[in-house]
């Protein structure tokens, strides 16, 4: 047997809650000597203090989880319930780091406030170029909403221009539309190749038009702090007497496996005021 203490630490709790779970009946001790009224614990009851510690964790009620181990909930019954609760703590936590990058996005912005860095800005053509490309849909345009759909993009349009014989001949290319319904963003993972235009190799071949003008900025970091940078460029823009003729390009020029290292250029056509 074992004492309380011994007990708890094995079973990973508080004396005091074994002492409240023997209050209420859900885990009375093995035996309690009459003389000092220590409570003594045999090694087999660790099996119903799990249950009821994971039960406890499910967010059940002390009085639901003393229902459930009446009915005696099978082993598989508890696991299959533990799964379902680890799911939705995982989403929860992904939503959470979700609104936290969010949140950091924004403060970047607003610490950026005031600053123009204009060696880093200027006017250009962008040339047409052919590219390989697939697309899907993000809910939105913020970092948080982009990264998770393009980067499986490039990962499959990569493997499938392999699987064709196709090598990329410069950095890939983003850009992005409305999405038909309304409903988010429509985003384009392009890699320039020499090929005929057309699809049926799991991929779409095509020619990006050419931008007559375009602001152009160099983002410096991972993508998941773009938006400070996507702003310096829209102040630029206002102040210099242009507007913005729709959608930006994003050209990866270097994209080692140290995000914070990687170099963007933003490509956003415009038009004189």
């Amino acid at each position: 047997m074992f004492t309380i203490g011994d007990f708890a630490r094995h079973g990973q709790v508080s004396v005091r809650m074994l002492r409240h779970y023997d209050m209420t009946g859900l885990l009375r001790p093995a035996w309690v000597d009459p003389a000092s009224g220590y409570r003594f614990y045999e090694a087999a009851q660790l099996a119903r203090l799990n249950r009821i510690v994971a039960l406890k964790d499910l967010g059940f009620t002390l009085e639901q989880v003393a229902a459930m181990l009446d009915e005696q909930v099978s082993a598989e019954q508890l696991r299959g319930m533990l799964r379902l609760r680890q799911a939705e703590l995982q989403s929860a936590i992904a939503a959470d780091r979700l609104r936290l990058a969010q949140v950091e996005a924004r403060l970047r912005i607003i610490e950026t406030e005031g600053t123009m860095p204009v060696e880093d800005i200027g006017v250009k053509r962008i040339p047409a170029v052919r590219v390989a490309e697939l697309t899907a849909i993000a809910a939105g345009l913020e970092p948080a909403a982009i990264g998770p759909v393009i980067q499986p993009l490039y990962r499959d349009l990569g493997r499938l221009l392999s699987q064709a014989k196709l090598a990329p001949t410069g950095p890939a290319i983003a850009y992005y539309e409305d999405a038909p319904d309304g409903e988010g963003v429509l985003v384009h993972a392009a890699l320039p190749v020499n090929a005929d235009p057309g699809g049926g190799a799991g991929f779409d071949i095509k020619d990006l038009p050419e931008v007559a003008q375009a602001a152009t900025i160099l983002h410096r970091g991972s993508m998941d702090n773009v938006p400070a940078t996507i702003q310096i460029l829209a102040r630029w823009i206002d102040a210099n007497g242009y507007r913005s003729a729709g959608y930006g390009r994003e050209l990866y020029l270097e994209c080692p496996e140290d995000q914070a290292r990687w170099v963007t250029e933003l490509q956003e056509p415009i038009t004189p005021e």
